[in-house]
């Protein structure tokens, strides 16, 4: 286990290395770095070994994950982009797998896919990685909209494709009957379902919180949050069960860990708001208590000592967020080095015209996604305007993650398809993060000028929203 504590850290330590003097986003060194880990040190103890472990390990490490991510959004981003989330995130996916039910007997003319099979293996390939796409980011000055969008609809999207994976596709699968009620009625109550858990639980997280001023035991509680609202969701029918209810009712534990998050995160940054009002008030108090001459020293020290207690409640709240961030990046490498060991680069090489194939197809799908997104943003006063550098980086912000390979072991053994799939969506996973990395850092670098104006001009605007005058 020390071994393997050893090499966790030195993959984790390189990987930053290379993006702090080279550039490279870290989710692209700790999967090439976990690569060459795995096949030049083949006696290291391995964390999976297959498909079933790392699912498990997946959904230790998700929630982590998603609070990291969720700690980015705020409220009002939310309000000011719910509409273009919706479309992103939703509207978008849908779209997308309609789109490939019609083309799919031209993907796979020779296998002949049902419908629920061509669901099912499109709602994997469409789970998008929020990590990949915030660490991209983080290395470049993006219009604050730009990157909401692009980081909200990775976000979102998961859970969209996992309702449309579980509820429609392996429902349709297993014989069950599809119909627009069925899709409807699911829907709302996995949507407007995982929302209440993660709100409901995420102020239950707000109230102990105020039991404690401990930074660490308040990072804890953060975490308990999270998890709580994801498993909650994840095995809300049990709830019910014992309660005397009789129900299978399962929601989105994605969606409820993101939205608790959000909530811990909104009440969090309007605390740090007040406080940093509270200290430009006492810094005022204070210049009026120095210049004059019968200054009263129980006024100073008290203005002192709420200046001293204000700093170390935003302070404290601000390397919560940094230790959370630490933590997700921990989870990201492990789950890096897992995913090397289980791929069989054997079984990737057998169905390599089906992983390209596939790999194209859900491009040019995302492709056409965005395109039409640009359309409906462009015309509405509501949504933000889209260019076609706006395009580029939205289309291949598409970086495929764990939660795909956590579909595939939810799948049933007996489908025929099944190894065809573990390739296909293997294969499309690893060419996402190698090739849509690349080209988001080629992208935004060559039009790093223009991205830097727009957030300036969006800077100057907000600035005149909040004082006409000036």
């Amino acid at each position: 286990m020390i071994i393997t504590l050893l090499m966790i850290a030195g993959i984790l330590y390189f990987a930053l290395q290379l993006e702090d003097k080279f550039k490279v986003p870290s989710p692209l060194g700790l999967i090439a770095l976990s690569f060459f880990a795995h096949y030049a040190f083949k006696q290291i103890p391995i964390l999976t070994g297959d498909a079933e472990h790392f699912a498990v390990l997946v959904i230790f490490l998700l929630p982590i994950l998603l609070i990291s991510d969720s700690l980015e959004l705020k409220v009002s981003d939310l309000k000011a982009h719910g509409l273009s989330l919706f479309y992103l995130a939703i509207v978008a996916v849908v779209l997308s797998v309609l789109m490939a039910l019609i083309v799919s007997n031209i993907i796979f003319a020779d296998v002949h896919l049902s419908l629920a099979a061509v669901i099912v293996l499109f709602a994997m390939v469409l789970a998008t990685d929020p990590v990949s796409v915030v660490s991209i980011f983080s290395k470049f000055e993006l219009p604050h909209h730009l990157k909401i969008l692009a980081e909200g609809e990775s976000l979102f999207n998961d859970a969209t494709a996992l309702i449309v994976f579980v509820f429609v596709g392996l429902y349709a699968l297993g014989g069950g009957e599809i119909t627009g009620t069925y899709i409807t009625e699911v829907s709302f109550a996995v949507v407007f379902g995982s929302l209440a858990v993660g709100i409901v639980v995420g102020y239950i997280g707000l109230l102990l919180m105020k039991t404690t001023d401990n930074r660490i035991a308040e990072m804890m509680l953060l975490i308990i949050t999270g998890y709580g609202a994801f498993e909650l969701a994840e095995h809300f029918y049990k709830l019910i069960n014992f309660l005397g209810g009789h129900s299978h009712t399962h929601l989105s534990g994605i969606l409820a860990c993101i939205f608790a998050t959000i909530t811990v995160h909104h009440v969090m940054t309007q605390t740090v708001v007040k406080v940093g009002d509270q200290i430009e008030s006492d810094e005022a108090e204070l210049n009026l208590e120095v210049v004059k001459e019968d200054t009263s020293s129980s006024i100073m020290g008290s203005v002192l000592r709420r200046v001293k207690s204000t700093i170390e409640e935003r302070d404290r709240h601000l390397r919560t967020k940094e230790d959370i961030q630490l933590l997700a990046l921990v989870a990201n490498t492990i789950l890096f080095i897992a995913m090397a060991e289980m791929i069989d680069m054997n079984l990737l090489w057998k169905y390599h015209v089906e992983i390209l194939t596939m790999f194209l197809a859900t491009t040019i799908i995302r492709g056409l996604m965005m395109a039409m997104f640009a359309l409906v943003a462009n015309r509405t006063k509501k949504m933000v305007n889209i260019n076609f550098r706006w395009w580029g980086v939205l289309t291949f912000a598409g970086i495929k993650g764990g939660l795909s390979i956590v579909m595939l072991t939810m799948i049933p053994n007996s489908f025929e398809h099944l190894e065809m799939f573990k390739a296909v969506v293997i294969g499309v996973v690893m060419l996402s993060t190698f090739i849509y990395s690349a080209v988001l850092l080629v992208l935004i670098g060559h039009y790093k000028a223009h991205f830097l104006a727009e957030k300036n001009a969006e800077h100057k605007s907000l600035l005149y929203q909040q004082s006409p005058s000036l």
